[in-house]
């Protein structure tokens, strides 16, 4: 099938300044993600840039305007992030500044990896210090609540087959109010809502990159910390999990950021703000598939299974979430283990 679209993009770039020097006819795919944008990469001639990216975000799927206005946000703070060029918000294009092919995803096993997640942690206080939640949403009980009925709908029900009783429905309705009513207790900051190493772009100048910010809100303090230390794309051993929580956390208290004198209960705010991020993956990666067809993030379900199983395990309130959790699987626990 004809790609309209792309035809219309190198149709847009042929009508953008000369003065860019961009090549139209060199276009080609530079990512994707799971949301309808595409991403794509074109050569450009001049004094200061040798390439851009172009955002294709089809209008009557994906707004462009807070990636817009995000982006401003941040430019302000001084991070790192894609500058606009130029914008057709009717038809859902825009030139981007092109930060590379280097993502922290692609380097994450390499041996200067500490360094990289040092990098990662600064630029997520300096985000988290510096810049302004100017019109941006809450992170509401109500947006909690939708995102952990995705756990329920796509990947109980649709992913594993997996209808819930009478008595299950009660729990986990509880476990979700639990988690939301501590969850809205946490000092609230911007939440980038995507701060993992796939948005993450290793850059030769200005510092780490970040990218996909799109979906920002004012939100609690742990959440983009869960995001890149419990990566679902990057499995991190929990000793060094807890090493880099504490760094963080020594780092943002000099930064007078909010978070509580005692490490003990600002991790349990971590792993409790984890698990409903984990629960809220387990559904999207599944209605990926389900919905969307995009199966490449169904390998990845195991990892964030595994985040949600542990932190469960580790608090008595969430026992019924691991007989579930149990229960949907066919998974027996050896005697003495019985949640």
């Amino acid at each position: 099938m004809q790609d309209t679209r792309f035809e219309s993009i190198k149709l847009w770039l042929k009508g953008l300044p000369n003065e860019l020097g961009i090549d139209p006819d060199s276009i080609s795919p530079a990512s994707s993600d799971a949301s309808f944008r595409r991403y794509f990469r074109v050569i450009a001639k001049n004094d200061l840039y040798s390439s851009f990216i172009v955002m294709d975000a089809p209008v009557d799927k994906e707004d462009s305007r807070p990636f817009v206005h995000i982006a401003d946000l941040l430019l302000q703070a001084h991070i790192n992030v894609p500058k606009i060029f130029e914008m057709d918000l009717q038809q859902g294009f825009l030139l981007l500044s092109d930060l590379g092919t280097k993502t922290l995803f692609s380097t994450a096993h390499e041996e200067n990896t500490s360094s990289l997640y040092k990098d990662a942690t600064n630029t997520l206080i300096n985000i988290q210090k510096n810049t302004k939640t100017t019109d941006l949403p809450l992170y509401d009980a109500t947006l909690l609540r939708r995102e952990l009925d995705l756990f329920p709908e796509w990947y109980l029900s649709k992913h594993l087959q997996y209808q819930l009783n009478d008595k299950e429905k009660i729990e986990l309705d509880s476990i979700f109010d639990q988690l939301i009513e501590q969850i809205l207790l946490q000092p609230t900051v911007f939440v980038h809502r995507d701060y993992h190493s796939r948005n993450l772009m290793i850059t030769e100048n200005n510092g780490l990159g970040v990218l996909d910010f799109q979906d920002a809100v004012i939100g609690p303090i742990t959440y983009d910390l869960v995001s890149i230390f419990r990566d679902a794309y990057v499995h991190l051993e929990e000793e060094t999990q807890i090493d880099y929580v504490v760094r963080y956390w020594e780092s943002a208290k000099k930064e007078n950021l909010p978070v509580s004198d005692d490490f003990g209960e600002f991790y349990k705010t971590f792993e409790w703000m984890g698990l409903q991020r984990h629960l809220k993956v387990l559904g999207i990666f599944a209605r990926l598939f389900y919905r969307d067809g995009k199966d490449a993030y169904l390998k990845d379900l195991p990892l964030v299974l595994q985040y949600t199983e542990k932190a469960a395990q580790r608090y008595s309130v969430f026992r019924p979430l691991v007989r579930l959790l149990d229960a949907s699987q066919n998974k027996e626990r050896p005697t003495g283990l019985t949640f």
